[in-house]
């Protein structure tokens, strides 16, 4: 068996399964933008799949500092839009 590889969430600090979190990539052009196959080119971060980890992120350091980058209110507002959509999913993925 292959070990699973984890991942810390850069807002709660939990170890969990790299497929578990939701990774965020600071492409070389310097947007901010979700990778759902974890694989795209660049600097990343994960966060937990929960809107807590979320806010967290987005209203602390943590995520500049992870990424490297600063980000603007419209990245912020677009990355927690994209968020909004991604728990919906989970939630409603798992209702099933």
């Amino acid at each position: 068996m292959k070990p699973v590889p984890l991942r810390t969430c850069v807002a709660c600090r939990s170890a969990r399964p790299k497929r578990e979190l939701v990774r965020l990539v600071r492409a070389n052009s310097g947007e901010i933008e979700t990778d759902t196959t974890a694989k795209k080119a660049g600097r990343g971060a994960y966060l937990c799949r929960e809107r807590a980890c979320w806010e967290k992120a987005l209203k602390s350091a943590g995520l500049e500092k992870a990424l490297r980058c600063s980000l603007t209110q419209e990245s912020r507002q677009r990355l927690m839009e994209t968020a909004l959509k991604l728990i919906k999913e989970s939630t409603s993925a798992q209702g099933e």
